[in-house]
């Protein structure tokens, strides 16, 4: 196994700098680089005080910036760079990603020596399709191949939800997951004996694995129905468990339209969201008349469970 490092660019509009910045501190613990020469001429005059500024900085684009983010040799890749995907999507960013030690072919296949078989809360083992993998304990085996959607189970955010959903399905649990990704929460609350899950996402890919995950683990519409577009334009009906495992910013803008499909008595279960921002979460789930009953923290996620005034 190599020990590269992985340079991942991100290229947005400078006036998306800032939002798109805080997703790259998502993806990364350690902090980000970012490239902005937007107000280049005034910076200098006013920080280094010097008029003169070499030709080759002048000529940078000034209506982009690039944001680059550094990965260990043991990340995996494919997560982070589908992670800031599906995320810069729901937030509206235009994007371009790229990443300079291997190409996006080649990490479809190197990125797989860093997903292994997966205990989560109690019930469930999430594998890799490509293993076959030992089960013990005997748990609920959650085959899955993200391709390029975010969604192994490995983030913090997808496993706080799967441990707090596990004590809200029942066999007449419907279940709806918002910006699905790779469908791991819909396939999830099935395994543990939903009635049935619809996904939706922005992301044509992410929408293509969903359902070829989906056949993997035996389920297909009805019961499965993964459907591409808007949140909640494509989403009719109410359910009992609704699941958000997205961004801060996009949860503010949804949750105002989720109370109309939360059944009563349901819960909204709500993740991604960084810890320094959970403080404002919560205060725009409660003006939109939910009641956090959990607030689970872990390693600078938080995860919220939510009933309904």
């Amino acid at each position: 196994m190599s020990m590269d490092w992985t340079e991942v660019r991100i290229r947005v509009a400078t006036a998306d700098t800032d939002r798109a910045s805080d997703i790259a501190n998502m993806a990364v613990p350690y902090g980000i680089y970012v490239e902005d020469y937007s107000d280049l001429e005034q910076g200098a005059r006013e920080i280094a005080h010097i008029d003169l500024i070499d030709e080759d900085l002048l000529k940078r684009d000034r209506t982009q910036s690039i944001i680059h983010i550094y990965l260990e040799p043991q990340e995996n890749p494919t997560e982070t760079v589908a992670f800031l995907r599906e995320r810069f999507a729901a937030c509206g960013i235009d994007n371009e990603v790229d990443t300079n030690t291997i190409s996006e072919q080649d990490w479809a296949n190197n990125w797989k020596q860093y997903f292994k078989p997966l205990s989560v809360g109690k019930r469930l083992l999430i594998c890799p399709t490509w293993e076959t993998t030992d089960n013990p304990e005997g748990r609920l085996v959650l085959s899955i191949d993200p391709g390029m959607a975010f969604g192994t189970g490995g983030h913090d955010t997808t496993r706080m939800v799967l441990e707090a959903v596990e004590s809200y399905i029942t066999p007449e649990t419907d279940v709806l997951d918002v910006g699905c990704g790779s469908g791991i929460l819909s396939i999830a609350s099935l395994l543990l004996g939903a009635r049935s899950a619809v996904g939706v996402d922005i992301d044509a890919l992410a929408v293509k694995m969903a359902l070829e995950n989906g056949t993997v683990n035996g389920y297909a519409a009805p019961q499965y129905t993964i459907r591409q577009g808007d949140l909640v334009e494509q989403i009719t009906g109410q359910y009992e468990v609704i699941l958000a495992n997205i961004v801060a910013d996009a949860i503010l803008k949804l949750s105002p339209a989720i109370p109309a499909f939360l059944k009563p008595g349901g819960v909204y279960i709500v993740s991604g969201i960084i810890e320094e921002r959970g403080d404002e979460v919560e205060t725009g789930l409660k003006a939109c008349g939910f009641t956090v009953r959990e607030r689970r923290v872990h390693g600078g996620w938080c995860c919220f469970v939510c009933g309904k005034d």
